[in-house]
């Protein structure tokens, strides 16, 4: 089981957590006024890298806070976490 770092609990077993997707998606600032396939491009499509990745969880058994974390997809190590509204930090490439 992989341990994930809560920014405000400290590090738990990953089935405390809720993965939310990627990270730093900005909602649409006029949803109504987007056509189906806009929106269909903002519901359903998002990147799908080969390493570093930054995404979004929920602490839904602990704290219950959304953070953000970068994960390498190829080697699902992460990499970093940190606060939801922190910019994301630097990360070396591996």
């Amino acid at each position: 089981m992989q341990l994930i770092p809560c920014p405000w609990c400290g590090p738990r077993e990953e089935a405390e957590y809720h993965y939310g997707g990627q990270a730093h998606i900005a909602y649409p600032d006029d949803p109504q006024g987007l056509t189906d396939q806009e929106w269909a491009q903002y519901v359903f499509f998002r990147d799908n890298p080969k390493g570093p990745f930054a995404e979004r969880w929920m602490h839904s058994a602990g704290c219950r806070r959304w953070f953000n974390a970068v994960r390498d997809t190829a080697t699902h190590r992460l990499l970093t976490v940190y606060r939801s509204g922190e910019p994301r930090p630097e990360v070396p490439t591996p």
